[in-house]
């Protein structure tokens, strides 16, 4: 954790946006922690009820006149939670971006079962059909490179509780990667198989480690492994 980290008071929860905690805020950046069934951007349907939008009403402070905005940085999927990063200029915003390939990005995932080799790293070539569900090829012509690594924290009959490194990021990749290995993420309705009583996707951004666009930095913002997923571990 750096200095700046350190001294850093979140505003009380009254002021800050609904489902988006404030884990770290400057005049260049603004990093929470987003709750699962939020978007981060909207859609033709959706407009307000996304990240983007909360805290675009959240830098304002009350001030319909004001300048202050935010800038889309990355996303997350509606149904994983966790670090995400906003810049509050287009500078801090295309610094970020064009960084991005270059910071480090680490996931916990529940999968089902348990994974033969504990710690290992996935690569794929994937593409996407025209139902928008990604899958893997062979060719590296057909799809784009991708490279998922993982280390088992936490292990019974029926789940694992993985940290992940997104070494690439690309459309659902950790999804993909682990239903193609037979351990499909759990509550993912898409790559895998739903399991009564499980309400959510358990795949959450734990932490994020990059330069900040002005002083250059290196900070790390860090999460806690989401109650949901260590509760399945109880016996």
């Amino acid at each position: 954790m750096t200095e700046k980290q350190k001294n850093f008071k979140p505003p009380p929860k009254k002021f800050q946006a609904r489902g988006l905690p404030v884990i770290y805020e400057d005049r260049d950046i603004l990093v929470v922690n987003k709750i699962n069934g939020l978007l981060t951007v909207g859609t033709d349907r959706i407009k307000e009820e996304t990240a983007y939008y909360r805290l675009s009403k959240y830098v304002k402070k009350g001030n319909p006149r004001s300048k202050d905005r935010v800038f889309i940085v990355h996303r997350l999927d509606r149904d994983t939670s966790g670090v995400i990063v906003f810049a509050k200029s287009v500078e801090a915003k295309r610094y970020l971006q064009d960084e991005w390939k270059n910071f480090t990005k680490k996931y916990y995932a529940v999968v089902h079962g348990a994974l033969d080799k504990k710690e290992d790293v996935m690569i794929s070539y994937l593409t996407e059909n025209s139902a928008f569900k990604v899958y893997s090829v062979k060719d590296s012509k057909k799809g784009k490179l991708s490279k998922t690594g993982y280390r088992v924290i936490q292990e019974s009959e029926r789940h694992s509780l993985l940290e992940v490194d997104l070494i690439t990021g690309r459309k659902n990749q950790i999804r993909v990667h682990f239903s193609e290995k037979g351990h499909p993420v759990v509550g993912d309705k898409l790559y895998g198989t739903t399991r009564k009583g499980v309400k959510r996707l358990m795949l959450h951004s734990a932490s994020l480690t990059l330069l900040h666009p002005h002083s250059k930095e290196e900070m790390t913002f860090d999460t806690k492994v989401p109650s949901q997923f260590t509760a399945l571990f109880r016996k």
